[in-house]
């Protein structure tokens, strides 16, 4: 795209050709038109530096050529939007209400990032996973089957086995479309182990993790077996708790982000512009 503008600053003698510089700078009124952001997002490129400014006089100007690169590039729209991560998510009101959903489901439940890492402690954990994530190598186990959720991604809860052997499954947390974390509900069987099998995958996993084989198996004999119907219904709270989360959350982005733009406002004077 070819920006073409008609700019009447220091007109002299001297020809577009001799004098490039002069001839090519743009408004700030004209690069938000550009580039379709607002005033305040100008601001804030020219502040931290992703968008370059020539003072003249009490205004700033833009060099057209560097707006038409940026536009070129394809980042304009990724700079201008503030991207969302986790610090939106307040996890100190969310701690609290997985808790309660980890106790009345019978379930254990976690929130993780996109990579699944722990970014709540894990509500209501069996005494058989605690075994497990007790080493880094199982820990590191656990956040690979929460990360491999993240890459599923079903429009619909599906509980899926994870590597120790237990059901689980994920409800999206999302803040303005995007997906910031998920929230993991699982630590159950959905039918009795056969007894010969669950034996054999208790030794594997105990010398796997180093546990003590003895305590891993009194623990695995503690895990709940929850009948089809409980399984949706689980499923579906899950969803609903998510959906909360989501909600709370883009709240508060909303908030972080208005709260920024004042402070930015604050910080230099949008008559410079």
């Amino acid at each position: 795209m070819q920006i073409e503008v008609n700019n009447n600053i220091n007109r002299g003698s001297k020809t577009h050709r001799d004098q490039p510089f002069m001839d090519t700078l743009l408004t700030a009124k004209q690069v938000q038109e550009l580039l379709n952001v607002d005033r305040t997002t100008i601001y804030r490129m020219l502040k931290d530096g992703r968008l370059a400014g020539v003072k003249v006089g009490q205004h700033w100007r833009f060099r057209a050529h560097e707006v038409e690169e940026l536009m070129q590039g394809g980042s304009a729209s990724r700079m201008e939007s503030d991207r969302v991560d986790v610090s939106v998510l307040p996890l100190h009101c969310m701690q609290p209400v997985q808790d309660v959903f980890g106790e009345i489901a019978e379930v254990g439940s976690v929130t993780t990032n996109t990579n699944g890492e722990p970014l709540t402690r894990i509500s209501n954990c069996s005494d058989f996973c605690k075994l497990i994530m007790g080493s880094a190598e199982g820990r590191a186990a656990c956040m690979s089957a929460w990360r491999s959720l993240v890459e599923r991604r079903q429009a619909v809860t599906e509980f899926v086995t994870c590597h120790a052997g237990l059901q689980y499954a994920s409800a999206p947390i999302e803040v303005q479309g995007e997906l910031v974390a998920i929230l993991v509900a699982g630590q159950f069987f959905t039918s009795q182990p056969d007894p010969e099998e669950e034996a054999q995958r208790i030794q594997t996993l105990a010398k796997k993790f180093d546990v003590d084989p003895q305590l891993l198996a009194q623990a695995a004999g503690h895990l709940s077996v929850l009948d089809e119907r409980k399984v949706s219904q689980i499923g579906q709270w899950l969803q609903r708790v998510a959906l909360t989360f989501n909600q709370i959350s883009s709240e508060r982005a909303g908030l972080m982000h208005r709260l920024r733009q004042i402070a930015e406002m604050s910080d230099i004077e949008l008559t410079n512009l």
